[in-house]
C-alpha cells in the first residue's frame, strides 16, 4: 500500500468546520457563567427587596437611571475608582509572588499620613507643583516601608502576611487618630482633622469636568503594571516565586527578596491610593478619612481575579455600587446598608459561579 503525502492544500488536513464553533465555546461559556452569576444575584437582591416592601423592578431602575444617566453620579464613580484601582493593584502584585495583602486599608492610610506630613512640613506658601511632588514621595515610600514590615515578619520570624498586614490596618488607624487629635489639630476650629490642603497642591480636575488626574494616572500605572509582570524579568521572577517557591531557590532565585519587593511594591501602590484620595477628595485627615477604601479594593482585586485590566473593571463596579446606594436609600427609602448586601451578593455570585472547575474523567 503506497504512503500518500499530506500537503497544507489536503483536504485530510484541512481545518474542519467544526472547529471554528469550538473555538467560540469557551467564550460563550464564560460570557453565561458571568451572566448567570449577575442574573442570580439580583433574583435574590429582588426578593429582598420584596420583604422590606419595596417594588424590586422600580427600584433597580431608579438606581440604573441616578447612576448612570446622571453627568454628576457619572463623575463621581471616576473619581472614586481611582484610589480602589491602585489599592487593588496593591493587593495583585503580592498576589502574583503568592502573598496576600490584606493591608491596603493601614497603607492607604499611611500614604495619606505621609502626604498630610510632607504639606504641613512645607508650608502653605510653598509652590503647589512642589507640594504634590513631595505628597507623591513621601505616600509612596511610607506606603512601601509599611507594607515591608510585614514582608520582614514573614521573612525574619515566619509570620504570615495576611495576618500581619491586616493587624497593621488598626496600627495605622491609630496613628491617624493620633496625630489629628493631638500635633496636627485645626487650632482654629478645634476639630480632630488637619488643617485643609491649599488650593494649589489639590489635584487638578480634567477640563470641563469635576472629576481629578487620579484616574489618568490609575489607569497609567495599570498599564505600567501589566507591562512589569508580563514582559519583564522580575515580573517573572514573582511568578515562578509564587507558583512554586521551593523550586525557585533551587533555580537560584532569591525568593526573599521577590517577597520583600512585591509587598513593598504592592505598599506603594496602595500609598499613592491614599495621596490621592486626600489630595483629590477629602483635602485633610479626619476620623474617617479613607473608609473602607483599602477592603473595598482588595474584594476589587479578588472579582477580577487579581489581572490588572479587569482590575479597572471590578473598581468601576464598587465606585458605581457605592455612587448607586444614594438611589436606594433616597427614592426607594431603603437603609443606607442595603446596597452592601448588593455588593456582596454579586461578590460571592461572580466568585462562585464563574470560577473554573476541574472536571474528573
Amino acid at each position: 500500500m503506497s504512503a500518500t503525502l499530506l500537503t497544507p492544500e489536503s483536504p485530510e488536513v484541512a481545518e474542519p468546520e467544526e472547529a471554528k464553533p469550538d473555538r467560540l465555546r469557551p467564550i460563550l461559556a464564560t460570557v453565561w457563567r458571568w451572566t448567570s452569576a449577575l442574573g442570580v444575584a439580583l433574583i435574590i437582591f429582588s426578593i429582598l427587596l420584596l420583604t422590606k416592601g419595596a417594588n424590586p423592578f422600580q427600584a433597580l431602575g431608579d438606581m440604573f437611571k441616578l447612576t448612570f444617566t446622571s453627568s454628576r453620579s457619572v463623575q463621581e464613580i471616576f473619581i472614586q475608582m481611582a484610589p480602589l484601582v491602585l489599592g487593588a493593584l496593591a493587593v495583585a502584585v503580592p498576589a502574583r509572588a503568592g502573598l496576600t495583602n490584606v493591608g491596603g486599608e493601614g497603607q492607604i492610610i499611611i500614604g495619606a499620613v505621609a502626604a498630610c506630613g510632607a504639606f504641613l512640613f512645607l508650608g502653605d506658601s510653598a509652590p503647589g507643583g512642589l507640594i504634590i511632588v513631595a505628597m507623591f514621595a513621601a505616600s509612596m515610600i511610607a506606603g512601601a516601608l509599611w507594607a515591608g514590615i510585614a514582608a520582614l515578619m514573614r521573612l525574619w520570624a515566619g509570620v504570615n502576611e495576611a495576618i500581619s498586614t491586616l493587624l497593621l490596618n488598626f496600627v495605622a488607624l491609630d496613628i491617624l487618630l493620633f496625630l489629628i487629635y493631638q500635633p496636627w489639630r485645626e487650632s482654629r476650629t478645634g476639630q480632630p482633622t488637619t488643617r485643609e490642603l491649599v488650593d494649589t497642591a489639590k489635584l487638578p480636575v480634567i477640563s470641563g469636568t469635576q472629576v481629578h488626574i487620579g484616574i489618568i494616572i490609575a489607569v497609567v500605572v495599570t498599564v505600567i503594571v501589566w507591562a512589569v509582570m508580563r514582559y519583564t524579568r522580575w515580573g517573572f521572577k514573582i511568578a515562578v516565586a509564587g507558583g512554586n517557591a521551593e523550586a525557585a531557590r533551587r533555580s537560584g532565585l532569591n525568593v526573599s527578596m521577590l517577597v520583600l519587593s512585591a509587598l513593598m511594591i504592592g505598599g506603594a501602590l496602595a500609598g499613592l491610593a491614599g495621596m490621592i484620595h486626600f489630595a483629590g477628595v477629602e483635602y485633610k485627615l479626619r476620623p474617617g478619612f479613607g473608609y473602607q477604601l483599602g477592603y473595598t479594593s482588595f474584594l476589587a482585586c479578588w472579582l477580577a481575579r487579581h489581572q490588572p485590566f479587569p482590575i479597572l473593571v471590578a473598581a468601576f463596579v464598587f465606585a458605581s455600587l457605592s455612587v448607586a446606594g444614594d438611589s436606594l436609600q433616597l427614592d426607594s427609602s431603603l437603609p443606607a446598608a442595603t446596597i452592601n448586601v448588593l455588593t456582596a451578593l454579586i461578590l460571592m455570585a461572580v466568585l462562585g459561579w464563574t470560577a473554573k472547575r476541574k472536571v474528573s474523567v
